[in-house]
């Protein structure tokens, strides 16, 4: 009797397990389909990390809305990624490109009404475009911190509310933001930065939590350095270009890889993904759990550098 019970339990184990590997196979499959067809807006999708997003998303059959600053560039992307998959088994699109500048948010709606005229709705909005920068605080012009705080942040959440009323109608949508880890924590000489990941982050939580009702995902990305010319591009505290590649930039993940981690955020739905490395993951721990310790780091590593060299 008792190995009869014993055997009934294995059993029973067994097959439960088999259930719960069919239904995660099952659910993974849904994941995937999911991005096949999906209408997919990019922005800042003409380099860096937008560019690599593009290729994933159109490899994964998406319907690609491809935004940034120079027409030109975005139509050689759309070249690249027409060219790049002939052989691929998955049905794919030739992308649709919309130009403007997310730092003009007058410019936004008018952006949006292009946007949906493309496929009539967004599936998934991934909200990437965006601008570093490197300065004193004392030497810093409120101007530079305006600007940075327009592209960074003003830009990105005019964009997502002009197109969620039309995900609320259909009570379907992903809205996809690509933080920082500096939204999570903020290091020396990087305060306009800084401060707009920290507002995007909390921006993104509240309409989370507002956008629940609906149906409607919010994922916030926060990656760590990445191998791109974000640091190049930086601005200054008077406003002019930093021009150098950090050594932690040129250390980075590749952008290729943090493509994928987003693509697979979005499939599983995703609220909060936090991409790097163990020392800036221990650092946000430090910073919840003990803040007093993080201060001090941080004005230690202000003071060793004294002015915004490499990090």
């Amino acid at each position: 009797m008792k190995r009869v019970m014993e055997g009934g339990t294995l059993s029973l184990v067994l097959g439960s397990l088999g259930v719960l590997l069919l239904y995660r196979m099952l659910v993974r499959k849904r994941w995937v389909t999911a991005i096949q067809d999906a209408v997919v807006v990019i922005t800042g999708a003409s380099s860096g990390l937008g560019k690599e997003c593009a290729r994933v998303f159109h490899a994964a059959g998406a319907r690609l809305v491809l935004c940034g600053r120079d027409e030109t560039r975005l139509q050689k992307v759309v070249r690249e990624l027409t060219e790049s998959l002939t052989d691929n088994k998955r049905q794919t699109y030739t992308p649709s490109t919309v130009t403007f500048n997310l730092s003009e948010t007058e410019s936004v709606d008018r952006a949006a009404e292009e946007i949906l005229k493309c496929y009539g709705h967004v599936d998934i909005l991934i909200n990437n475009a965006g601008i570093s920068y490197r300065g004193n605080i004392l030497d810093t012009h409120l101007s530079v911190q305006r600007d940075v705080m327009e592209t960074n942040y003003f830009g990105p959440i005019a964009l997502t509310q002009a197109l969620l009323p039309s995900m609320v109608r259909r009570c379907s949508g992903h809205v996809v933001v690509i933080s920082s880890v500096q939204g999570k924590i903020a290091i020396p000489y990087r305060s306009a930065y800084a401060a707009s990941k920290h507002a995007t982050q909390a921006y993104f939580d509240c309409l989370r939590a507002e956008m629940d009702r609906y149906g409607i995902q919010v994922t916030v990305v926060s990656p760590g350095y990445i191998r791109t010319n974000l640091s190049l591009n930086a601005v200054t505290g008077d406003g002019s270009q930093y021009g150098v590649l950090d050594k932690t930039t040129a250390m980075g993940s590749d952008p290729e890889d943090v493509a994928r981690a987003v693509l697979k955020a979005v499939r599983q739905r995703s609220k909060d993904v936090l991409l790097a490395g163990p020392l800036p993951t221990l650092a946000v721990f430090i910073r919840t759990l003990w803040p007093t310790l993080f201060f001090k780091l941080m004005s230690s590593r202000a003071r060793k550098e004294q002015k915004p060299k490499d990090d």
